[in-house]
């Protein structure tokens, strides 16, 4: 189960979502089912656009509770940001995600309630025009300010190869869990790039990054979010973190995808399993896991609720 690539981040986290080469170009699906959570101009925003944030998928009051739970587990008290600025326990592979307050916990009780809610199963629903979805294990992210000789400057890239025809198919997502804004940084997307991909290309050099645009003449758009909110991506639009700015302010955030279940795929289906029920971090080089093992030695198994169940892959749609 090696090279599993996270949502802003770069890896799919027990995803899937970029393996599905042959379904349809999410850009090109033609909605089915009825929409649950998204309006048609929603729907049209989100083909064209390659993003879109969706307001209140989770309650301001269960944000707040995961947040607490990454102050936690981070063993950083909100209320004194002069404490804020550790080291990072393990350093990740991934270079340019070290820094930038990527926090070591992927089976925990909030996360699993986040990733299980309703609504936000109703959102991927809409977006994959499917019902049999499979929700990734991923981490969260806890970011304080470029402050105390902290120097994450922020990235832009493609999670995937953008070299790849046919392209890769896959939505990623963002949890708000704290106010995001200009000041405190957080996510970053060139839309341009994504609608016009095609005709920008005939401009570039053969031998350009697949993974790195060139940003010359392009503009990265930030993206605004209040906790609860949830942002939605397509693995095809070049996207970053924006270094945080403020003086005092955390930016704190949850990735969250799904992707059509792979039901027929039991050894990938076992190893989901078994990272929900041993609490292990998932493998690939951008997961580097928490040194101290407090996911096992700290927190219980996260009980699924009977949707959880199928998200996960424990039992069948």
């Amino acid at each position: 189960m090696k090279d599993l690539y996270t949502t802003e981040a770069g890896a799919d986290a027990l995803g899937n979502s970029k393996r599905g080469a042959a379904h349809t170009p999410l850009a090109g699906i033609v909605k089915r089912l009825p929409l649950r959570v998204l309006s048609t101009d929603d729907f049209r925003f989100w083909q064209h656009h390659g993003y879109l944030v969706v307001k209140s998928v989770i309650s301001p009051e269960q944000a707040e509770r995961t947040a607490r739970f990454l102050w936690e587990f981070q063993e950083l008290d909100p209320t004194d940001p002069a404490g804020w600025f550790a080291p990072q326990r393990r350093s990740i592979e991934m270079a340019e995600l070290n820094n930038s307050g990527m926090v070591e916990a992927y089976n925990n009780q909030r996360l699993w309630d986040n990733r299980t809610a309703q609504r936000m199963y109703d959102l991927f629903v809409d977006i994959w025009d499917n019902e049999k979805l499979w929700v990734s294990i991923d981490r969260a992210n806890l970011n304080p300010p470029n402050r105390h000789g902290r120097e994450f400057q922020g990235f832009m890239h493609w999670d995937v190869d953008s070299s790849i025809v046919p392209r890769p198919v896959g939505v990623q997502g963002v949890l708000a869990l704290s106010k995001t804004d200009s000041e405190v940084g957080g996510f970053q997307c060139v839309p341009e790039l994504f609608y016009s991909f095609d005709e920008w290309l005939k401009t570039q050099p053969a031998d350009r990054d697949r993974f790195k645009p060139d940003m010359t003449e392009l503009e990265a758009t930030q993206v605004n979010m209040e906790p609860g909110d949830m942002l939605v991506f397509n693995s095809l639009l070049a996207h970053g973190i924006r270094p945080n700015l403020s003086h005092d302010r955390a930016r704190l955030a949850q990735y969250i995808s799904m992707s059509p279940a792979e039901e027929d795929n039991e050894t990938l289906r076992q190893w989901r399993v078994h990272c929900w029920r041993e609490r292990e971090v998932p493998q690939g080089y951008a997961f580097p896991g928490d040194p101290r093992g407090w996911e096992k030695a700290r927190y219980p198994r996260a009980e699924l609720s009977a949707r959880g169940q199928k998200l996960l892959g424990l039992e069948q749609w």
